[in-house]
């Protein structure tokens, strides 16, 4: 079962509780927070606790939308992204590797869109992370 490592639903994560379980990447973890930031910043930041079947993950969200899911896990992290369809047209045609490409067309398409998740065990796919975060605040 892919759970987050918070799941008592009283007590909200916060960041010195992510510092231990997360490792070496908790620096990236910061990073990508800080790019979204860096990018739109009026985005908001939030603790949600979707149910006890996934436990706590962190979303960045603009007026209306999440622009990111950080979902802690031990020693790494994933990260999430519902893209539509131009949004998902233009990552495409993008240099985005091929793996996060084929994940996003194998993805199922709901009324929000396609979703898809990225693990990050270090800082191979930040640079991809960073790509994605541009196109959905460009859709």
């Amino acid at each position: 079962m892919d759970k987050s490592i918070f799941t008592d639903k009283k007590n909200i994560p916060c960041d010195g509780d992510l510092i231990d379980p997360l490792g070496n990447t908790f620096e990236l973890w910061q990073l990508i927070i800080k790019f979204v930031h860096s990018k739109y910043p009026e985005a908001k930041d939030e603790w949600n606790y979707p149910g006890e079947k996934y436990g706590w993950n962190f979303r960045i969200k603009d007026k209306k939308r999440a622009i990111i899911y950080l979902l802690p896990r031990e020693k790494y992290f994933k990260v999430a992204f519902v893209f539509g369809q131009k949004a998902t047209d233009t990552i495409m045609r993008s240099p985005i590797s091929g793996e996060i490409k084929i994940d996003l067309e194998a993805a199922k398409v709901y009324a929000e869109g396609r979703g898809i998740r990225i693990a990050v065990n270090n800082e191979s796919v930040v640079e991809d992370i960073k790509t994605l975060i541009e196109i959905k605040l460009a859709y």
